[in-house]
């Protein structure tokens, strides 16, 4: 039977630290060829010319919130997982704050049966860890699972781990990477209570990051580090947002020798706390969105490599949700389909160079998730692959927006970049801006 192939011609290829003129072919699922020069040798084979284009790898999204089961008003796999395609995201790693929660087995596997059918993206969960549910964690099959999931701080129902030698048996009892939400409960009530007494529940949104402040982030994050160095757990922790928390992490080991590794998301580069004013509880995150001074420090941590993922923490709500007063306003915002162009702006100042960007948007993930042939442009490996305008400018407005929320903190901003093309395991499944009607999404596997 003839398979299906894809020659890209004239790409800019970006992959493991260089920029090449490069070929690439394509034949089912799998890239089985990068050359010079590639010539067609079917008259089946589809072939695209990317001149004056990069071809990427796609984006490895290790923190996403798809909201489904139980929360599909926001949003669901099937919504979510289309505008991640559109945005260039190829993979992602989905959270366990849904409803019911991904704290037992039974659950983890309904999630997956959701995404084996739903899913336009490829796909994996994490586990979610609570104060009680030690038993369920031992029994995750680490080669199926992304990693295990635990909120340091507020969370959705019982999620919230605040038990120390709860924690503490977690870290000692599992092989599983750990993934942390680091904000200090107590912090976070007590900063709290001194804006409810003075402003009620209408605090001004200006104050979230007050709230949730550096030092909240700064005293759980530095406690899940000491205990990760005490147990030897490997630790990942998400969304750093302050310049404090950086000196926890070092960039002396190659990453795959890392035991404790982290993580900053596109609105904390992309935003500081001047944009509250405009932007206002459309970049109301947790942990909240700081100063101008540790948005500049997260570069300068990309770039040394203390940071070493790049992701979303694409956390969908309603405009209904979002117009409440500031105390009753849920936290997050939809990211995934302009993650990877909103990255791509930093490249066009010349803050960060297109290769790093690569590097931690979809080589890291893939390393530090031991995820199978998969975040390389590489021969043998699934095509997971995106085509990038660097010269084609476009507006985001409500009616190219594909998320089901209906909205982006993006709204009005004007892209320098542009996806024209998202291979999934060799299939176009993206092309200005149509998405292909079938899904060809497969489950994430793990060399472990």
């Amino acid at each position: 039977m003839q398979k299906n192939s894809t020659l890209i011609k004239n790409a800019r290829l970006v992959n493991e630290g260089l920029t090449l003129d490069r070929d690439i072919l394509i034949v089912d699922k799998v890239i089985t060829q990068i050359s010079n020069s590639i010539s067609v040798k079917s008259q089946n084979t589809r072939v695209i010319d990317a001149k004056n284009k990069f071809v990427l790898p796609g984006m490895i999204d290790d923190q996403v919130h798809f909201r489904e089961p139980g929360l599909t008003h926001k949003g669901d796999i099937f919504t979510e997982s289309r505008a991640a395609i559109a945005g260039g995201i190829t993979s992602f790693i989905e959270m366990p704050n849904t409803n019911p929660q991904t704290t037992t087995i039974d659950q983890l596997n309904k999630k997956f049966k959701i995404a084996s059918k739903s899913s336009f993206a490829n796909y994996s969960f994490m586990f979610g860890g609570t104060n009680d549910n030690l038993n369920e964690i031992m029994k995750v099959d680490s080669k199926k699972v992304a990693a295990l999931k635990l909120f340091l701080g507020s969370s959705t129902g019982n999620m919230l781990v605040d038990n120390p030698k709860v924690i503490e048996q977690i870290f000692l009892n599992t092989d599983l990477l750990i993934a942390v939400h680091c904000e200090d409960e107590l912090t976070v009530r007590k900063n709290m209570k001194t804006y409810l007494d003075k402003y009620g529940d209408n605090i001004p949104v200006k104050y979230h990051p007050t709230i949730r402040s550096e030092e909240a982030c700064y005293i759980s994050s530095s406690k899940a580090v000491e205990l990760a160095r005490k147990t030897g757990a490997r630790l990942h922790v998400f969304h750093i947002s302050t310049s404090k928390e950086l000196s926890l992490f070092k960039n002396s080991l190659p990453l795959k020798d890392k035991r404790i590794t982290s993580e900053v998301c596109v609105h904390h580069l992309f935003f500081n706390d001047n944009d509250y004013d405009d932007k206002g509880v459309f970049i109301k995150w947790n942990p909240a969105i700081k100063t101008v001074k540790d948005q500049q420090a997260l570069w300068e941590a990309i770039k040394d490599d203390r940071i070493d993922v790049i992701a979303t923490d694409h956390a969908p709500h309603t405009l209904q949700e979002k117009a409440m007063p500031y105390n009753k306003c849920p936290s997050g915002g939809p990211l995934v389909q302009h993650a990877v162009v909103a990255l791509l702006e930093a490249y066009h100042d010349k803050k960060i160079t297109i290769e790093k960007l690569v590097e931690k948007m979809a080589h890291n993930p893939a390393i530090l998730f031991q995820i199978e042939k998969r975040g390389f442009l590489r021969e043998g490996y699934f095509a997971d692959l995106i085509i990038v305008d660097p010269n084609s400018p476009w507006t985001v407005k409500t009616e190219n927006i594909l998320y089901k929320c209906g909205w982006s903190p993006f709204d009005g901003f004007k892209f320098k970049s542009k996806i024209t093309h998202t291979f999934l395991n060799g299939t176009l499944v993206y092309k200005n801006s149509k998405l292909c009607d079938k899904s060809v999404a497969m489950q994430l596997t793990f060399n472990r």
